[in-house]
């Protein structure tokens, strides 16, 4: 199984209401893909790489999803549209 394959296995087990999970190769490398299911909101894709010493440890389906919910709580953060600290004028 190559490290595509069994990353995808494990997301295989993850269902959420609003977002999809899937891996991807990039670059020589695996990343991590979170989108979500209504493409319509214009909301960017989230890319995540996954080091190749965390796919091959015996630990990685517990490895992964502290990644994944590392990745979802950064991802949903990167979806403010404002917040009190941004920079332009607050009504």
């Amino acid at each position: 199984m190559t490290p595509l394959e069994k990353v995808a296995a494990e997301l295989s087990r993850y269902e959420h209401a609003l977002l999809e999970f899937s891996a991807r190769e990039h670059n020589g490398a695996v990343e991590l893909v979170i989108r979500l299911k209504n493409p319509e909101l214009g909301v960017h894709t989230y890319y995540a790489p996954i080091h190749p010493r965390d796919i091959d440890h015996p630990q990685f389906p517990w490895t992964l999803q502290r990644y994944l919910y590392d990745c979802l709580h950064d991802y949903l953060i990167e979806m403010f549209v404002r917040t009190p600290q941004s920079r332009e004028a607050q009504p």
